[in-house]
């Protein structure tokens, strides 16, 4: 790639209610590995990941921001909004409220990130759900599926969201979820939508003396927020 190692580097914030799983989803995309008790996200933590697009015939890195799910830290998350290419809205496919709360979620993005921004709704913990959702509404603890496939699929398409399920426990749809955000943001580049080096979420690469090894693992950080 005549010593360039990517691209384009693409900012990605990752959103949601805490206990959705996003920090898990960050370490199954950057380090292919599944954390079963995570702790607590403090602010932010940041991850990246360098993905091959073949079709566009690009290297992109992305830049992932996993934000806290709760309140306390919202006007601290909310600032990592701010100049972002690329946001995965996550819920929990046990959790009906999970699901509620995207609506509030979503709002916060549109209020504060780039009004071009690609987002996709990511119903995590594919591997728990067995079955079609139930008609009504499960106590919180009742294991299985509370939100139906169907159900998540058509609120993304009226809101005009990509849509994936996916489990970080086993790895499904993780870096599909990526991945398809990618090419839509890489699309919107091609029509003009985002400009290389002028749109804060999307920045065109510069060619290197030496390109590093795209297979390479990349370190994820924890970031206080401050």
């Amino acid at each position: 790639m005549s010593g360039i190692s990517w691209h384009y580097v693409l900012k990605f914030i990752i959103t949601g209610d805490a206990g959705v799983g996003k920090s898990s989803l960050l370490v199954r995309l950057t380090d292919q590995r599944f954390l079963a008790n995570p702790d607590p996200t403090l602010g932010v933590e940041f991850g990246s990941k360098l993905i091959t697009i073949p079709e566009e015939n690009k290297v992109v890195k992305l830049q992932c921001w996993d934000t806290a799910g709760t309140e306390s830290f919202r006007s601290i998350t909310r600032s990592y909004y701010r100049g972002a290419a690329g946001c995965l809205l996550v819920y929990d496919v046990t959790s009906r409220q999970s699901f509620v709360n995207a609506r509030s979620w979503l709002a916060d993005v549109r209020q504060h990130a780039d009004p071009h921004l690609t987002c996709i709704l990511v119903g995590n913990k594919a591997d728990l759900a067995s079955g079609d959702a139930p008609a009504v509404t499960l106590p919180s603890d009742t294991f299985g599926r509370q939100v139906s496939t169907e159900e998540a699929e058509l609120w993304a398409k009226e809101e005009g969201l990509l849509f994936v399920e996916a489990s970080a426990k086993s790895g499904q749809g993780v870096q599909e979820a990526f991945e398809v955000a990618c090419r839509d943001i890489l699309r919107k580049v091609r029509e003009g939508v985002f400009e290389d080096d002028r749109s804060p979420g999307v920045k065109l690469s510069k060619p290197l003396a030496n390109g590093v090894d795209l297979n390479q693992q990349s370190k994820s950080t924890q970031c206080c927020g401050t």
